[in-house]
Order: structure tokens, then C-alpha cells, then sequence
């Protein structure tokens, strides 16, 4: 007897209806399992975000390198980069490197890390 009333329902005989299991399964199929899923085009769409973002940096990174490059054609200033980022001097000069408190603590967090 329950089974008949449960015929009787309209929303049990349009979710009976071959047609709508069919599309029902399909769609299930397209979204989850397909080589071609909803699923996987959102991941991807996820990854080529990230690269674009990560290709603009590395954009301005080449930009900030080639500002360099043409600063340094200028032989003071590369040797103004060469004494400030390696310490080098000339024949008969010294350096002294002075350094303060809280550089020293900079430096042993970096090398903590």
C-alpha cells in the first residue's frame, strides 16, 4: 500500500522520469568523474592564476635587473656596487665594517632560520 501512494506523488514520478536519472547521472558524471571535470578546470583555472601572479613578479624582477645592469655600465658605479655589496677595496686600504646591536640580532635569527 505505501508503495502505491508513493507512485501517486508527482515529485516521485518526475524523479523516475528515465530522462531526468539520465541527465541526473550525466551531470553527476561531467562534474566529478570526467577527464574533463568541473573539478579539474577549477584546479587548473587555480594554477594558471598562481603562474600569471608569479610571472608579473618575475616580470618586475627582470625589470629591476636590467635597471641595474645599465647602472652599472657606469665603471663608479660598479665599483660603488662592488664596495657596498662585497666589500671590496683597493690596494692599500682597509675596511672596517661597523655593526650595530640590532643587526647582530637580525643576523642570528636568519641563521636560525
Amino acid at each position: 500500500m505505501g508503495l502505491k501512494k508513493l507512485r501517486e506523488k508527482k515529485w516521485f514520478t518526475i524523479a523516475t522520469n528515465l530522462y531526468v536519472v539520465v541527465l541526473t547521472a550525466f551531470v553527476i558524471w561531467m562534474v566529478f568523474f570526467d577527464t574533463n571535470s568541473l573539478m579539474i578546470h577549477l584546479e587548473l583555472k587555480k594554477q594558471i592564476n598562481t603562474l600569471e601572479k608569479q610571472k608579473e613578479f618575475l616580470k618586475n624582477e627582470i625589470e629591476k635587473d636590467r635597471k641595474t645592469l645599465e647602472k652599472l655600465s657606469d665603471p663608479e658605479e660598479l665599483e660603488k656596487f662592488a664596495r657596498e655589496k662585497y666589500y671590496l677595496k683597493k690596494k692599500e686600504e682597509e675596511i672596517y665594517l661597523i655593526e650595530y646591536e640590532d643587526s647582530l640580532k637580525n643576523k642570528e635569527d636568519e641563521q636560525k632560520e
